[in-house]
């Protein structure tokens, strides 16, 4: 079975800033209390495509293992190893990330899409972020109702770690917003 939720989230502030922000929170020793799932994050690789103009990005991220503790307790591994591909189109004012565990894909595969465009009411000065999220746990079919119940667990928590994500999001923005008009935060 595979748990699906998708979010919708709007930045009272414009696609260049946001975009900034996303690109920055990791960085921020102010965000790491706050997003403490978060271990590492590394760019593996970047190119701009001279042609299109499009920014090609791609991260490893170290997270805290998804879950209950006790199924992490039961595979042996308290992290998971993520890759980020991120494409962002300045012409169209686009930036589009998709994440993908690679570690532990013989017991949960969670697949998370975000998308950055400005918002349709207010392109100027709005920004609205999709996200979609799947999770599932590939146990054995007899576990099938456990499965769900970890699924869900799994979905509680990454809604709850998108919550700090946009908190996190938006004090970015603000200090860009600050720092844009030289004022410092």
């Amino acid at each position: 079975m595979v748990r699906a939720y998708s979010q919708e989230h709007t930045y009272t502030h414009p696609w260049e800033r946001v975009t900034s922000a996303s690109w920055r929170k990791f960085a921020d020793p102010e965000n790491k209390r706050t997003l403490s799932h978060i271990l590492e994050v590394d760019t593996l690789n970047h190119k701009l495509d001279s042609g299109s103009g499009k920014l090609y990005t791609t991260r490893a991220i170290t997270i805290h293992a998804p879950g209950p503790w006790f199924i992490r307790k039961i595979i042996g591994q308290d992290i998971c190893h993520c890759v980020e591909s991120t494409v962002v189109d300045a012409q169209s004012r686009s930036m589009q990330l998709s994440t993908r565990n690679i570690s532990l894909e013989k017991y949960i595969e969670v697949e998370e899409k975000i998308r950055y465009d400005p918002h349709p009411d207010n392109p100027n000065l709005w920004t609205v972020c999709k996200q979609e999220t799947s999770i599932r746990i590939k146990p054995l079919s007899a576990l099938a109702s456990m499965a769900e119940k970890i699924e869900q667990k799994c979905v509680d928590k990454f809604q709850a770690n998108s919550a700090k994500g946009r908190e996190v999001m938006e004090r970015m923005c603000k200090y860009l917003e600050a720092e844009s008009r030289g004022i410092s935060a």
